[in-house]
């Protein structure tokens, strides 16, 4: 029997590009079906008309109001990572104010906004990574390098929401630091080309076990690999950096691997990935993180004013040189005193943060402040662009793989590419993986790993030291494994889906 391919119409967001958050994307119109087959065919004669769907995907990345209650913290996967930097040690605030909740570790509940926000931002992706791949033949493989790219796309963005949506709702790990393989995951959602039988696709409608979920990400990565860089060098192009090319699939790809902990796989993927990316300098380091055609940038969004959601962005939140709720110092994002007194003078990063004196010179509230970090920048229309990932990301992944491996000279080795650029003065001949993480939460400071981070390494927060400036009633200790570090499935998700009961629910 042949499988049935329903097809939504969605020509304006063909026609609009990345100019909106087209409704059309997500509220789907049944208004034809095609066979698997008939779909396959449509594919080979002019892929192109797939445009209008992978767009909605990158589209949907910055979307405001996913959960629709007009929060000014729900934009989409930048503010995913922003309210998981919150929960770490890293950054400070001056005010109790958006993203809040997330600074006290009080936001994981099933009933909050932000656990059906997160949900819903990374299962629409996935949603429609499988209409993409649906449209291609379960067969094979297609041929041109411009079909592969959409395929190829799809799979590595379904691979990248599995990957960020377990390491919301689970522990990455276990007391003694190794993979939580056994745990109790997240369901799984399939394409038709996919393959899996409709008794298998209902039971994995549940709770998948992690090492189930991590399974799925390798392989939707490792495909999105073959498809993007194949062998016969017929090699997608993409026409900007806001698209997943094989340069990014390999990044994806690193972040996964050094999650999972296969050492040797995340160096492979992380050199893969920065080739052909230069390191930005000191005079890079000052242009404010927003401009997308950075040397170092592999991936973001850029920005139009069409695009842009003013106050309701990660700018406005981490940026305190905006008219945003930074710059007007309703909460200033600062830098932890402990981190800021850890850089070395020498080094280039210092400038992103102030002293404890603050800098007077500034024109915003924000900052003025002592502490405020001055590493985000602004530009007229509110068109800042999102960055996504960057060459000085996969150094840091190789370095610290090779340090877990005890290869301890050569993590050295591989963070010296970075530190040259950061601070000439650096000169370890071995770095152990604590060393490699200092160096991560100086570098991405604010990009929204932090969070990440302290749950695969087993860290937990202390914002109660001698000296602190985080805010005063908010200096919370908090341990590794702690029940908020992880969210609750979302009250819709537990309604909805009879194959997630209040016993699979976390604590």
């Amino acid at each position: 029997m042949k499988k049935i391919l329903y097809v939504v119409a969605i020509a304006s967001l063909s026609i609009l590009g990345f100019a909106s958050c087209s409704e059309s994307f997500f509220d789907t119109e049944y208004t034809s079906y095609l066979s698997s087959d008939k779909a396959a065919e449509l594919v080979k004669e002019d892929p192109s008309f797939l445009d209008s769907y992978i767009n909605g995907e990158y589209s949907w990345l910055v979307r405001y109001n996913i959960s629709g209650g007009g929060a000014h913290d729900d934009f989409g996967h930048m503010s995913v990572g922003l309210s998981m930097d919150m929960m770490g040690e890293d950054i400070s605030i001056n005010a109790h104010h958006w993203f809040g909740y997330d600074y006290e570790h009080d936001n994981h509940e099933f009933n909050y906004r932000r656990t059906l926000a997160d949900w819903m931002t990374y299962y629409t992706v996935i949603d429609k990574a499988n209409e993409i791949i649906d449209f291609f033949s379960p067969e094979e493989d297609p041929t041109t390098a411009a079909a592969r790219g959409y395929l190829g796309q799809a799979y590595a963005l379904r691979g990248f929401a599995y990957y960020y949506l377990i390491q919301l709702y689970q522990h990455p790990v276990t007391s003694s630091g190794a993979p939580n393989l056994d745990a109790k995951g997240i369901p799984l959602v399939y394409a038709s080309r996919d393959e899996v039988d409709a008794d298998t696709q209902d039971e994995r409608s549940g709770r998948n076990t992690v090492a189930m979920i991590y399974d799925q990400i390798e392989s939707d990565l490792e495909k999105a690999v073959a498809l993007l860089d194949p062998s016969d060098n017929q090699v997608y192009v993409r026409p900007a950096k806001i698209y997943i090319d094989k340069n990014v699939a390999y990044g994806l790809q690193a972040r996964f691997y050094l999650l999972s902990q296969q050492w040797d796989k995340a160096i492979t993927a992380a050199r893969n990935a920065y080739a052909g990316y230069p390191l930005m300098g000191e005079a890079g380091l000052k242009d404010g993180f927003m401009h997308i055609n950075n040397s170092e940038w592999m991936w973001g969004f850029e920005h139009s004013t069409e695009t842009q959601t003013t106050y309701a962005s990660f700018f406005s939140h981490i940026s305190n040189i905006t008219g945003g709720y930074g710059g007007l110092a309703y909460s200033a994002k600062l830098v932890d005193r402990r981190l800021y007194d850890q850089i070395p003078a020498t080094d280039y990063r210092k400038v992103h943060f102030n002293g404890p004196e603050g800098d007077a010179s500034q024109e915003s509230a924000g900052a003025k402040l002592p502490y405020a970090n001055v590493k985000f920048g602004w530009v007229a229309g509110w068109v800042m662009d999102y960055v996504y990932m960057r060459a000085a990301e996969m150094y840091l992944i190789e370095a610290e793989a090779l340090a877990h491996k005890g290869d301890n000279s050569g993590a050295a080795n591989a963070l010296k590419t970075l530190m040259a650029n950061r601070d000439p003065s650096w000169n370890k001949s071995s770095v152990s993986v604590d060393d490699v993480y200092l160096q991560r939460r100086i570098e991405l400071w604010g990009e929204g790993f932090n969070g990440y981070d302290l749950k695969r390494l087993n860290k937990g927060i202390d914002r109660n030291y001698e000296g602190t400036n985080h805010l005063a009633g908010f200096r919370i200790v908090v341990p590794p494994l702690a029940r908020t570090w992880i969210y609750q499935i979302p009250n819709r998700e537990m309604q909805e889906n009879p194959k997630i009961t209040d016993e699979d629910q976390n604590e």
